[in-house]
């Protein structure tokens, strides 16, 4: 079996939008749209102010919220878990846009959702996704959960992570390294 995830090392991160540029370049993403980003969050008061920096996108959560609130099935799981959504089947009610905690989709101008694929065209030919193959600073990782030798599991093993907005139980395949 094959569990597909990515992690983003919050020490490396730099939010220098290379990772936005490549995907939006490698997936043909239109104006106004957006597959992946980067934010910067400030918490604390002074004097103890902390900064994290990372890269987001669909967590591609296991409990996937836009999965079931997809009324035609569009929204679904793929290879390895990833969360896609089949154009010719959306009927761009946004149901699914209502229903994603990560605010991670977006109407296309031709009228269909879309939203980070892990670049599965590449990762089907062996290849990484788009925005880990040009980090500057090899804070994106991208790896099999269940290869209990590759990086990523490696990273997971070593260092402590968390997830965005946990209290929504989706299981993400998308985490920070902390």
């Amino acid at each position: 079996m094959t569990r597909y995830a990515m992690v983003c090392d919050q020490r490396l991160c730099v939010a220098c939008n290379a990772c936005v540029v490549a995907c939006n370049n490698e997936n043909g993403v239109p104006e106004g749209g957006t597959r992946c980003w980067t934010a910067q969050v400030q918490s604390g008061k002074f004097p103890n102010l902390k900064m994290e920096t990372r890269s987001e996108r669909c967590n591609h959560g296991e409990n996937a919220p836009c999965v079931p609130a997809c009324p035609t099935g569009a929204s679904h799981h793929s290879d390895g878990g990833i969360v896609l959504v089949a154009k010719d089947k959306c009927v761009g009610c946004k149901a699914c846009i209502v229903a994603c905690p990560y605010e991670a989709r977006y109407i296309h101008p031709e009228g269909h959702v879309e939203k980070c694929t892990f670049c599965i065209h590449r990762v089907r030919n062996g290849k990484k996704p788009a925005c880990v193959t040009v980090c500057p600073t090899d804070a994106l990782t991208f790896g099999d959960l269940d290869d209990r030798n590759s990086k990523i599991v490696k990273l997971l093993e070593s260092r402590q992570s968390k997830v965005l907005r946990p209290e929504e139980h989706t299981k993400p395949r998308y985490l920070l390294l902390t």
